[in-house]
């Protein structure tokens, strides 16, 4: 009776199937240390969230090693506080098996955790609460969904709505809810731009711009300015970025580590 009390205490951390970002699909199941730590991180997760009394937070995990381009975190989505009973959702972009598109999902805590994590840790960045007001009122009317292009790209420029990366659909939804309401993606960037947001410049060579794009799909370079461009400075929305900007923007942000 315990074990199937644990069980259901779990249920609420899963909510949709997992879909890898920025990787291709594999149909395996996941490892039975793996799907543990998962859920453990899950739970850890649901307690700081519950301490923290936000309700709406940003996370990010580490889903591979980016170290040699300075980076220690890989994507970012919303989760958001969205019953009386305290259940946590998560909201985020997410590319679709490697390809050149991307969907919007929500899916539990377990779920977002449960991805071929690199390290087994996330970062709750949490908002002044009348950001976070603003937020799930954008996420309770479906507001938050008009920042979204399907069109995916891993380097997209921050600046140019041709394309999307997973971290941009996420700080295009909170500059559209703290200065828009925006008709369209450029007015949010537009927006960014003038609030001092700085995109992470990733130094990426010609020879490893060109292998790059004949054999990934999800990874483009046609939206970035061309003489940077040429120059191998290659611009686009990461973790770091958002939260670094974040936080001089709303200096009352906190952050909390959670890792097991």
């Amino acid at each position: 009776m315990k074990r199937l009390r644990a069980w259901l205490l779990l249920l609420p951390l899963l909510a949709a199937p997992c879909v890898q970002a920025g990787q291709a699909c594999t149909e395996h199941a996941l490892e039975p240390e793996s799907l543990r730590k998962a859920f453990g991180l899950a739970l850890k997760t649901r307690e700081a969230l519950d301490q923290s009394g936000a309700e709406v937070v940003l996370l990010a995990r580490v889903g591979q090693d980016l170290s040699k381009w300075g980076l220690r975190y890989t994507h970012l989505g919303y989760v958001w506080r969205d019953s009386p009973d305290g259940r946590w959702t998560v909201l985020h972009e997410l590319n679709q098996c490697g390809s050149a598109t991307s969907a919007l999902y929500a899916e539990g805590l377990a779920n977002f955790h449960a991805d071929d994590l690199f390290r087994w840790e996330g970062l709750i960045l949490v908002p002044p609460p009348e950001l976070q007001q603003r937020l799930a009122a954008a996420f309770r009317s479906g507001a938050y969904m008009t920042m979204h292009d399907a069109r995916y790209n891993m380097l997209a420029y921050p600046f140019d709505a041709h394309y999307q990366n997973s971290n941009q659909w996420a700080i295009e939804v909170l500059a559209d809810a703290e200065g828009g309401p925006f008709t369209g993606r450029p007015e949010a960037q537009r927006w960014l731009r003038q609030a001092g947001y700085q995109p992470t410049t990733l130094k990426i060579d010609a020879a490893t711009r060109l292998g790059a794009r004949m054999f990934r799909a999800n990874v483009a370079f046609d939206d970035q300015p061309f003489d940077r461009r040429m120059a191998g400075q290659i611009d686009t929305v990461t973790v770091e970025s958002v939260y670094t900007w974040l936080a001089r923007y709303t200096p009352a942000a906190r952050r909390t580590l959670v890792r097991l």
